[in-house]
Formats: structure tokens, C-alpha cells, sequence
């Protein structure tokens, strides 16, 4: 190694190998170091002197990225980019790039998955078989899918993917996103609506928002009362989206009809959650993204972008 800044630096990852990145980057010229760093001292310790971070979930915080002499990017593995101090990064001058585009399809179908079973009140149904309860109409109103409102609240890569399924069960489409036109929509066989209408209209409700000041807890007590008492909710975004106790209590008040949610503000979900025993719920441990497929391409992805900046080349998804 010729200098010591010629170092890219995984700060921790739960693969099995970090083999696609080093197919990527292993004529780089750059000493790749898998670091699996647990703490924010061992984060400053490794990466003080890197040319580039690729980080999963450990805490890039202003103190690390203050510490960081020579770095010139750092990438997130996976969509959303909570754990990193954007500010910072900014300050510092530092692109902060993540992987928007590594598992539309499984998390579409994930998502189409959860509302499906739901829809059809599969959980319910299977629940009272097990009860000894044999009974050929499910226990509640199942409206045919031709009748239902599929939104998304977002019309960003994903929820173009959800609804294009939904699309193929014959529901009727919509969505709300305030930074796509009517007509964007329109050429996808979506009809644009307000945040209001959304909430108030939707038979099947699937979030695919970023989790910002704006989108925090936008699912919340007061939504859930403007729900149809037969709406389904479905969360494979970011779990700070729904405020999680008070969609506990709106299920085991019928407020709403059913839930489906992937993500959540605190993982694991504590054993104590209320959610977990509430009616009409479907929880998975944040396996939307996953197959056998999305996870060599997500680490090949991020390793590309890094690859990007050191042949000097634009940025792909760059998001500060």
C-alpha cells in the first residue's frame, strides 16, 4: 500500500462474505478493510485516515465524520440513510450516497404479500380453523379486489412496483405524492390524490415515504380515526412512519381494519410491544428487502458507487 489514505473501509455488514465488493474493487488499487465496528471509538479509530466508508447500520455520527481527513464518500447499504449525520457530511463536504435500487421487486412483492393476506383475512381465518372453527365465509366483510382503493403514500421506485402489482388484482389505484405530477401518474394508470383523500378513501393503505421531520408518525391516532374501520395499513418502508402503540390500540379498537408492518422505530421489536398482541396484524422482522438475489447485488452496488468516485465518474445515487 503506497499511502495510508488508500484505504476503503467497511464499517460493519451482516453478510456472509464481502466477496461482490471485492470482485468490484479489487483492481482498484485500494486496501479494502472489513471492519465490523461496534462502537463509535472503534469507528474512529479505522476510519480516520479512509478514502471512502461503506457502512450498514453502525452510527456515522458528526463525531466520526468530523475525524474523517481524507474520505471523499461515503455509501449506505440499503435505502434509507437514518444512521448517517447528513449535516456533517455536508459540512465536511462529503457525498453520501445509498442503494435505492437493489430490491424493488422484493419489496413490492412483500408488501403486495402482507396486503393480500389481509385483504383476504388469511391470519383470521387460519386462526379460527386452529380454534376448531370450521366456517366457509371469513369473519369479516371481504370486498372483491375490483372494488378496493390500493394507494401508496410515495410514487417513488417501490410503490410504482406495488402498485403495478396491485394493478394485476384488479384494484382500483391511486396515490399521494406532492413531487410527481397528475399526469406522471396518469401515464401509470394511477389516479393522483390529496394526503387527505388517501387517508380517508383507501381500502389498502401501503407507505413508501422517506422518514423525515414531515413523514415522522405521519400514520398516527388522528389518521387512523379518518381510516375506513376496514382499511388494511402497510409499512416496508421506515418504521418511524407509524407511531406503532397507538396503531396497537386503533386495531384492538377496530378502528382499522388490519396491519401489515416490516420496519420499526426500535429493532428487535421489545418483547413487551403492545402491537404484538393486537388483533388483524401481520409482523415481520425487517424481511422485505431480502432474497437470494437482492443481497450480492446490494454490496456489488455500493461497491460500484465507491468505484465511481475514485475513476472520477458521476455519482449514481447520490442523496447529499
Amino acid at each position: 500500500m503506497e499511502t495510508s489514505n488508500k484505504k476503503i473501509v467497511i464499517t460493519d455488514h451482516g453478510f456472509a462474505n464481502i466477496n461482490p465488493e471485492l470482485s468490484v474493487l479489487q483492481h482498484s488499487g485500494y486496501e479494502i478493510v472489513d471492519a465490523q465496528c461496534k462502537t463509535e471509538q472503534d469507528l474512529l479509530e479505522v476510519t480516520k485516515d479512509a478514502f471512502a466508508l461503506i457502512v450498514q447500520w453502525a452510527p456515522i455520527t458528526a463525531n466520526v465524520i468530523r475525524n474523517l481527513d481524507n474520505c471523499r464518500i461515503i455509501v449506505r447499504y440499503g435505502i434509507g440513510i437514518d444512521n448517517l449525520d447528513l449535516a456533517a457530511a455536508k459540512e465536511k463536504n462529503i457525498p453520501v450516497c445509498n442503494v435505492p435500487d437493489y430490491c424493488i421487486d422484493e419489496v413490492s412483492d412483500h408488501s403486495m404479500a402482507l396486503a393480500m393476506a389481509l385483504n383476504r383475512q388469511i391470519p383470521a381465518t387460519d386462526a379460527r380453523v386452529r380454534e376448531g372453527i370450521w366456517k366457509i365465509i371469513p369473519p369479516g366483510n371481504v370486498p372483491a379486489c375490483k372494488d378496493s382503493l390500493f394507494t401508496t403514500l410515495g410514487f417513488g421506485r417501490i410503490a410504482r412496483a406495488v402498485l403495478k402489482r396491485a394493478g394485476a388484482f384488479n384494484f382500483q389505484l391511486a396515490a399521494y405524492d406532492p413531487y410527481v405530477d397528475e399526469a406522471e401518474m396518469l401515464a401509470h394508470g394511477v389516479r393522483k390524490i390529496t394526503l387527505e383523500e388517501a387517508i380517508g378513501q383507501s381500502d389498502i393503505l401501503s407507505l413508501h415515504l422517506p422518514l423525515n421531520e414531515q413523514t415522522h408518525h405521519i400514520i398516527h391516532r388522528d389518521t387512523m380515526l379518518n381510516m375506513k374501520s376496514s382499511a388494511v395499513l402497510i409499512n416496508t418502508s421506515r418504521g418511524g412512519l407509524v407511531n406503532t402503540v397507538e396503531l396497537a390500540q386503533a386495531l384492538h379498537e377496530n378502528q382499522i381494519g388490519g396491519a401489515g408492518i416490516d420496519v420499526f422505530e426500535q429493532e428487535p421489536l421489545p418483547v413487551d410491544h403492545p402491537l404484538l398482541q393486537a388483533p388483524n396484524m401481520i409482523i415481520t422482522s425487517h424481511t422485505a428487502w431480502y432474497s437470494k438475489r437482492s443481497i450480492p447485488i446490494l454490496q456489488q452496488f455500493a461497491a460500484e458507487e465507491v468505484l465511481r468516485t475514485i475513476k472520477g465518474e458521476p455519482l449514481k445515487n447520490r442523496v447529499a
